[in-house]
């Protein structure tokens, strides 16, 4: 069990475009220590680069704190299609810690990944893992929740974040 350090806005890595995880790659432990991480933060979502490595993989599990795990590791994903409809809903980020914004994001997406064990997935995702995936992907594409505002928006989360204690 390893507890990651989770990189806090403005370090620049997050502002960082991830390189893909070579097929070859060795990711059992890191997805571990994400998990570990994420479950001790705690998150639903964790992606590489909030801990500082700057690959396209990240993990989620949008169901642990209401009914059982349900913990999936996503590798060089990908949305291959979004719905049209879209919602606001707030959402937060591990690494912004305090701070809750109101995203416009697609209501499903199909993505697809590569799993744990080297198997492509493709999927439609709904609600919080819809959700989830986006604002992880996000993540891998040097995208903050910030990014997502509009100027006067952006300007009073930054300011309510800086006063954090």
């Amino acid at each position: 069990m390893g507890v990651l350090p989770i990189l806090r806005w403005p370090d620049p890595r997050l502002k960082t475009v991830c390189d893909p995880v070579e097929p070859d790659q060795d990711i059992g432990r890191l997805t571990i220590d994400m998990f570990d991480t994420m479950y001790d933060a705690p998150g639903r979502g964790l992606a590489a680069p909030q801990v500082g490595v700057m690959k396209r993989l990240f993990v989620i599990d949008v169901t642990w704190k209401e009914a059982q795990p349900s913990s999936v590791v996503f590798v060089n994903p990908k949305i291959v299609e979004a719905s049209e409809s879209r919602s606001d809903a707030e959402e937060a980020c591990l690494s912004i810690p305090g701070i809750t914004t109101i995203i416009t994001r697609p209501d499903w997406v199909i993505m697809e990944w590569t799993d744990a064990q080297g198997e492509t997935q493709r999927q439609r995702l709904d609600g919080a893992w819809a959700r989830c995936a986006q604002h992880e992907l996000d993540h891998l594409n040097g995208i903050v929740t910030f990014d997502r505002l509009d100027a006067p928006a952006r300007h009073a989360a930054e300011t309510q974040y800086t006063v954090q204690p």
